[in-house]
């Protein structure tokens, strides 16, 4: 079997569906340390910029949406992420039509839930998200989420904060969007120090005192709190201390 791995770009990725289209059995991913059978061979794939543009025109051609719907599940958590995108290509080029409708083919259906799962996940962190104030002035948020949705929550977040500097930090893939105060960007960053203003300092006091006294330690209620928010973005919450409940 033919094992084709790219480096997690959209671009290598539609260099590898141009490069594997013909093969009849083989298997695209960005996980380099996956488990191979004796009978793989594996190809790293460098992103070409004419075999992904021939790629991206036949989609175009195709289902004009199709290509957003593929940038969707591509940021998805899932290890077969590329594999589902990559048999749902060659459902819409088979096809030669917009397959999104056909929810009895397990390729749609596949497809539907990753982008389900990341477009879930966007929605959710909408509300979650837990800005804090720095010494600069500038409103922090960390946050670990199961995709790569950075991205697409900053435009949210620069509609609503306007001209305010912010900074929305994924520690597990250590990105950021950063916000100038006009506009946004995306940024590699490692461990970030932050230091917090007094007032934010005296606010999550305030807040953690107010949550002990409306807490009744003999009557816990975890289960109802991970009705309201999942366990995972607990260790954000500053009246939680990073405690997680699994641990």
């Amino acid at each position: 079997m033919k094992i084709y791995i790219t480096d997690g770009s959209l671009e290598s990725f539609y260099t590898a569906v141009f490069r594997a289209y013909r093969e009849k059995d083989c298997i695209i991913t960005s996980c380099a340390d996956r488990q191979l059978s004796f009978d793989s061979v594996t190809e790293n794939i460098a992103a070409d910029g004419e075999m992904a543009g021939r790629v991206r025109a036949k989609l175009d051609r195709t289902d004009r949406y199709a290509a957003g719907d593929i940038d969707l599940a591509l940021r998805s958590c899932s290890p077969l992420k590329e594999q589902t995108a990559f048999e749902y290509i060659r459902l819409l080029v088979q096809k030669n039509r917009p397959v999104r409708d056909m929810l009895s083919l397990p390729a749609v259906i596949e497809m539907t839930e990753l982008i389900r799962k990341v477009t879930g996940e966007v929605h959710k962190m909408k509300g979650f998200l837990r800005f804090m104030e720095t010494a600069s002035g500038a409103m922090y948020a960390p946050y670990s989420p199961d995709n790569d949705i950075t991205d697409l929550l900053a435009p949210h977040f620069k509609a609503r904060m306007g001209s305010q500097k912010f900074a929305i930090h994924d520690i597990k893939r250590k990105k950021a969007a950063l916000c100038d105060g006009h506009g946004w960007f995306m940024a590699q960053v490692g461990e970030a120090e932050v230091y917090l203003s007094e007032y934010e300092k005296a606010f999550e006091c305030l807040w953690k005192r107010y949550y002990r006294s409306v807490n009744i330690k003999e009557r816990p209620h975890e289960k109802q709190m991970k009705g309201y928010m999942p366990v995972r973005y607990w260790k954000f919450l500053p009246e939680k201390d990073g405690h997680d409940p699994r641990q």
